[in-house]
């Protein structure tokens, strides 16, 4: 049970971009299919080098939000779309919508005694922009605020730390598996979101977790 087990979890931690909201993947596929190319945002992102060390510098806090549209829009553009760097995280996640339902989830979850740590990677000069963060978790651990980004084995550790658990505590929901990959080397358990339902049922039937 990826080295935990179910009496041994007490605490959550949550990813933002993708758990709390919709998918950060669906919102970058509807900005690229306004150009007719709807994969290539994350393409870009994960296989482009130089778009790569972009997302890195900046999720950790190296370069700010215009330096990374500038940068960004240039590998756009070398990739025949033509997009103004101005705005462009904004207009990159223009599809994201809160997530009523696990929001409600997660609220539930601190209300029932479950302390949780909102673990997210940072995009954008307003990425929690309107969001109550003391009411969802009750430690916050941002990338550019720590100076790494998941899946980085420290990433998890602050959480800890600030929730004052052990890794083998905690149980990590995210949307993508390579950071729940990097939360396995720490002995986080991981739960891979995919709706609000089935991440409470994981939840509650692997780890005993209600809210």
């Amino acid at each position: 049970m990826d080295g935990a087990s179910a009496s041994q979890v007490t605490a959550v931690f949550v990813d933002f971009g993708g758990v709390l909201t919709t998918s950060v993947l669906d919102s970058f596929a509807e900005f690229g299919a306004q150009y007719g190319q709807p994969d290539l945002p994350v393409r870009l992102l994960t296989t482009d080098e130089a778009s790569r060390r972009l997302i890195s510098e900046h999720e950790r806090g190296l370069i700010g939000a215009d330096e990374f549209e500038q940068g960004f829009a240039k590998r756009l553009r070398a990739h025949g779309v033509d997009v103004a760097a101005d705005g462009l995280q904004e207009r990159m996640k223009a599809g994201l919508r809160p997530d009523e339902a696990m929001t409600a989830l997660v609220m539930g979850l601190r209300s029932a005694g479950v302390p949780v740590a909102l673990v997210s990677n940072a995009f954008g000069r307003d990425s929690y922009a309107g969001v109550d963060l003391d009411a969802l978790a009750d430690a916050v651990v941002v990338s550019s605020d720590v100076g790494v980004r998941k899946p980085s084995r420290k990433m998890y550790e602050v959480a800890c730390e600030r929730l004052a658990v052990a890794p083998e505590q905690a149980v990590m929901i995210d949307d993508l598996q390579q950071n729940l990959d990097g939360a396995a080397r720490l002995g986080i358990a991981g739960v891979l979101h995919t709706s609000a339902r089935d991440t409470e049922r994981q939840l509650a039937e692997r780890f005993g977790i209600t809210r």
